[in-house]
């Protein structure tokens, strides 16, 4: 039986999270993060979907997405899955699943959640007593979207444009 498909609405910023299996660590050393990051970059491109935040913990990874087409997001993770578990695999010669399940996310509502969900996916490092400041932590788009320090991954800041376009209402 196939799996029930995901509804995703094109033009709107989803939360998704994806943890590791039995919350065991994804990311084991540097080189991991860079190509998690080289082919979340690729397949948004590819899939056309912003990515306007995001924070890869050791075990888990949070995603602020914004699909400009309704498979997009489903397309992006089905990308990351394919080719960062096979890169994890290949390198450290285990076999298996990396992700637990499939991912979640949820709709952001740009009036009322927005700028809790961008604090929330930058301020994980700093709640997991990782670091004691969001822009010490290197895996997460704090650096960018709060000091405007150039990321090729994130796209302009869902923010800018929620904010313009209420300040024209």
């Amino acid at each position: 039986m196939p799996r029930k498909l995901r509804m995703y609405l094109a033009g709107m910023p989803y939360h998704v999270i994806q943890r590791g299996n039995n919350r065991e660590a994804c990311f084991f050393a540097d080189d991991d993060y860079l190509f998690y990051l080289e082919c979340l970059k690729d397949a948004c491109e590819r899939y056309q979907v912003n990515c306007h935040a995001y924070v890869l913990m050791t075990n888990h990874t949070h995603l602020l997405l914004e699909p400009l087409k309704a498979e997009g997001i489903s397309r992006v993770m089905q990308s990351l899955g394919r080719r960062y578990v096979q890169y994890i695999n290949k390198h450290y010669r285990r076999c298996g699943t990396l992700w637990e399940s499939r991912h979640k996310s949820s709709l952001v509502d740009a009036e009322t959640y927005l700028l809790s969900c961008y604090r929330y996916i930058e301020l994980n490092p700093v709640m997991a007593n990782m670091v004691e400041h969001p822009g010490d932590y290197r895996w997460s788009s704090y650096r960018c979207n709060a000091y405007g320090e150039i990321n090729q991954l994130i796209k302009q800041p869902y923010l800018n444009r929620w904010f313009m376009r209420y300040e024209m209402q």
